[in-house]
C-alpha cells in the first residue's frame, strides 16, 4: 500500500501508464465501469448464444427504446443516491406527470408542448415539496417517498378519472419518442460526440497537469477516445441498418450529458459529492446543505416525470398502471448496477446508462427465451443484491485503506 501512495501524481508518458491506473484501481477495488462492460458483454454473448435475434439490429433498437425511459428516471436516481438518500415516489411521479399532460392535451385541448411542460412542471413541484419536508423537518427520505409512493398514485387515479386510460394523438408528444432520424444525421451526432469527447478528455488531462494535479498518461487518454469511438460508430451502425436514431435514445443521453457536466463541472454538483460524502462537514463548510437536498430532490421528480412523458410518448396511452410494476426496481437497480454507491459519495451520472443497459439487457434476452415472470424477477434480484454487495465490499476496503 505504501508504494501506492508514494506513487508520482503524474502517471508517465509511455504504454504502462494504463496498466499501471488500472492495477491501482484494483488495489484499491475502484475500477469504475470496467465490471458493468465486462457484465454486458458476458450478457450479451450468453443471449445471443440463446437467441441469434438478441444482438440484431431490429432487437438492439427495441432495446434502445425500452430503456430510454427507465434510464432517464435512474439519472435523477443517481442524483438522489449521491445525497446519501432514496427516493421511492420516482415511479408513480412519473406515471401521474405522464397522466396530468395527457389528460390537459387529450381532455382540455392544451397544445402538446405546453402539456409537456405542465407534465414536467408537476413532477418539479412534487420533488421540491418532497425535498422541503425532508430538509426542513428531519424526516427521512425513505419515509417522506414511501408515503409519496402512496400518496401520488392516488393523486394519479384521480386525475385519470372514470376512463382510467387516455390515448394520445397529439403529433408532438407522439414524435417525443416516435421519431427516428435518417443515417446522415445519426451519423452527424456520433462524429460530434466523438470529436467532443476527444477535445474535453484531452484539455481536461492539460488542465490538471497544469494545476500539477493527477492525470492519466496520453496513451490511457487516446485508448479511451477510440473505444468510445469504436462504440459510438458501432452502435450508429446497428441502428441505422433498422429505423435509425431514435429520438428517445437522443434525450436519455442528452439528459446524461447534461446532468454530467452539472455534477462533475459545476460548484453545485461539488457541493452534491460533499453532502452525500459528509454532511456535517458540508455544512461547516458554509454549503447550504439543505438547499442542495431540495433542489436535488426536485430534479430528480423532473427527471422522472420526463422518464413518464418518454413512456408515455412510446406506448401511445397513459392509464392507471403508468409508474407501477417493476419500473422503480429497474430505475434504483439501473443506478446502483451501474456504480452508484448507496452510500452517498460517490458515483456518476453515466451509471444509470449503464446500469439501465444491463437491466434492460436480462430483460430483454428474458423475454426473447419466454421465461416466466418469477424467473426474471428472481433474476434481476440476484443481479441486483450482487452490485449492492460489491458496492458494500469495496467500501469497506476503502475505509480499511484509509485507517
Amino acid at each position: 500500500m505504501s508504494t501506492i501512495i508514494n506513487e508520482p501524481r503524474v502517471l508517465p508518458e509511455h504504454s504502462t501508464g494504463f496498466w499501471r491506473d488500472l492495477r491501482r484501481r484494483i488495489s484499491i477495488t475502484d475500477l469504475g465501469a470496467l465490471p458493468v462492460i465486462l457484465g454486458l458483454i458476458v450478457i450479451a454473448i450468453v443471449f445471443q448464444i440463446a437467441n441469434p435475434n438478441f444482438l440484431s439490429p431490429l432487437n438492439l433498437t427495441n432495446l434502445m427504446l425500452q430503456i430510454a425511459a427507465v434510464g432517464t428516471i435512474s439519472v435523477g436516481v443517481v442524483l438522489v443516491l449521491l445525497l446519501g438518500e432514496v427516493d421511492l415516489s420516482v415511479g408513480v411521479v412519473s406515471g401521474l406527470s405522464a397522466a396530468v399532460m395527457a389528460v390537459l392535451n387529450v381532455k382540455s385541448g392544451v397544445p402538446g408542448p405546453i402539456a409537456v411542460v405542465c407534465g414536467l412542471g408537476v413532477g418539479c413541484l412534487i420533488g421540491l415539496i418532497q425535498g422541503t419536508w425532508i430538509a426542513k423537518f428531519r424526516v427521512p427520505s425513505f419515509i417522506v417517498t414511501l408515503a409519496g409512493l402512496l400518496g401520488w398514485q392516488g393523486a394519479l387515479l384521480y386525475v385519470l378519472g372514470n376512463t382510467g386510460t387516455v390515448n394520445l394523438r397529439d403529433p408532438f408528444i407522439l414524435g417525443i419518442a416516435g421519431t427516428f432520424f435518417p443515417a446522415l444525421i445519426g451519423w452527424g451526432i456520433a462524429i460530434l460526440f466523438a470529436v467532443l469527447y476527444a477535445l474535453f478528455a484531452l484539455l481536461e488531462r492539460r488542465r490538471r497537469l497544469s494545476a500539477g494535479l493527477a492525470a492519466s498518461s496520453r496513451n490511457a487518454i487516446i485508448f479511451r477516445i477510440v473505444l468510445v469511438a469504436v462504440v459510438l460508430f458501432g452502435a450508429m451502425a446497428v441502428l441505422n441498418a433498422n429505423r435509425g436514431l431514435p429520438s428517445a435514445l437522443v434525450f436519455f443521453i442528452g439528459a446524461i450529458l447534461v446532468f454530467d457536466w452539472i455534477t462533475r463541472r459545476t460548484v453545485f454538483g461539488r457541493h452534491i459529492y460533499a453532502v452525500g460524502g459528509n454532511a456535517e462537514a458540508a455544512r461547516r463548510a458554509s454549503i447550504n446543505v439543505d438547499g442542495v437536498r431540495i433542489a436535488v430532490f426536485g430534479l430528480a421528480s423532473m427527471l422522472a416525470a420526463f422518464g413518464g412523458i418518454l413512456a408515455a410518448s412510446r406506448l401511445l396511452a397513459v392509464n392507471q398502471s403508468s409508474g407501477s410494476g417493476d419500473l422503480l426496481l429497474n430505475a434504483i437497480a439501473a443506478a446502483v448496477i451501474g456504480g452508484t454507491s448507496l452510500f452517498g459519495g460517490r458515483g456518476t451520472v453515466w451509471s444509470a446508462l449503464l446500469g439501465a443497459l444491463v437491466i434492460g439487457s436480462i430483460s430483454n434476452g428474458m423475454d426473447l427465451l419466454a421465461l416466466a415472470s418469477p424467473i426474471k424477477f428472481m433474476i434481476t434480484g440476484a443481479v441486483l443484491l450482487f452490485a449492492v454487495t460489491v458496492d458494500a465490499l469495496a467500501r469497506r476496503r476503502r475505509e480499511a485503506a484509509g485507517r
